[in-house]
């Protein structure tokens, strides 16, 4: 087999500029879609919890699993906390095992929310661990696209306010929550600006509180479409491409999907990527193996899974969505390997 000599980061870059390459690159983005297994972990000895808090710790971490998984990319941070602790919710750090949790939002209501200087905020958290590891990253692995990933505007709120509460007041309270989505959207705005800064290839956003199926179409047009718009395009105007994931079936909002301005769309596993891809041809498709099969199956049938996926035309194979901390390496491994022909 002949070694391409194309960069997995031009692979990437191009890929999401809309521009032909040699194959599909295979990637885990981080958040809420991150390789930091247990296996990885015991055997590079840079471990969770206390890489969430060390930028060193978190370099290193994320170096280890790209290296030892074959994806073609590194992902910080390892968790959909980071926000949300910021804004003032208390946090669960997790264990080995376990990735961080939500212990209490920081408000009961929208009513509630104390709106603090977004500027003084990023001087604390760990923001500045984030974009303190993305730097180390991009200056370490210069051939690799350093990929940044935040949660949501949906996902942010509903992380800081009683979930129930907040999807009630999308609803009877539009404009107390407009101006909630508005506060979180821009303090997501300075954090990518600092990723990129730092060195950040790409910005992935997950949010998983703005599927479909919570929202509906009606407020999925009105809160999850602009919000997540006026994110990826202020990234754009940081010259940084941004994938954006969305969880769930997306059945009732499939014909929005063409609205989003994301460079592109990565889907969980119940979503038939080839038919969105034909029907929707502008959009840049990623995904979406399962992880269920991730964790559960075996080598032959993921590499099976996953070819499939490379001959359907997907344009970056990836999970579908979180993956347990329980995958094997040599599962993961089928998926990459077999993504990159060997």
């Amino acid at each position: 087999m002949m070694t391409s000599k194309i960069t997995p980061k031009k692979r990437l870059l191009d890929v999401l500029n809309k521009k032909a390459t040699d194959r599909a690159p295979v990637i885990c983005m981080g958040g809420m879609m991150n390789a930091s297994i247990v296996e990885v972990m015991n055997s590079s000895g840079f471990t969770l919890p206390a890489a969430h808090d060390n930028p060193d710790l978190m370099a290193s971490l994320a170096g280890a699993i790209q290296e030892q998984t074959g994806f073609e990319n590194l992902g910080v941070p390892f968790c959909m906390t980071v926000e949300a602790e910021l804004l003032g919710s208390r946090i669960d750090k997790g264990t080995l095992a376990c990735e961080p949790k939500i212990r209490q939002e920081a408000f009961g209501s929208v009513r509630d929310v104390i709106f603090r200087d977004i500027d003084e905020m990023l001087e604390s958290g760990r923001i500045q661990t984030v974009t303190s590891a993305t730097a180390k990253l991009s200056q370490t692995y210069q051939q690799l696209p350093v990929v940044v990933s935040m949660t949501g505007p949906i996902s942010t709120a509903a992380s800081i306010i009683n979930p129930m509460a907040f999807y009630k007041e999308l609803r009877k309270n539009p404009a107390s929550a407009h101006r909630i989505l508005e506060y979180v959207t821009e303090l997501l705005i300075r954090f990518a600006a600092r990723s990129v800064r730092a060195g950040a290839s790409v910005i992935a956003i997950g949010d998983p509180s703005a599927t479909g199926e919570i929202l509906g179409p009606l407020m999925f047009r009105e809160y999850a479409v602009r919000y997540l718009n006026i994110l990826t395009e202020a990234v754009h105007g940081f010259r940084t491409p941004v994938i954006l994931h969305i969880c769930g079936n997306i059945n009732n909002v499939r014909t929005l999907i063409p609205d989003l301005k994301a460079d592109a769309i990565s889907t969980d596993a119940m979503v038939n990527l080839a038919k969105l891809k034909e029907d929707f041809p502008g959009i840049t498709t990623m995904g979406n193996l399962s992880t269920y099969s991730l964790e559960w199956g075996t080598p032959h049938k993921i590499s099976v899974q996953t070819q499939k996926l490379v001959n359907d035309g997907i344009d970056i194979i990836s999970p579908a969505c979180g993956l347990s901390t329980s995958t094997t390496l040599a599962n993961i491994r089928a998926m990459t390997r077999t993504v990159q022909g060997e």
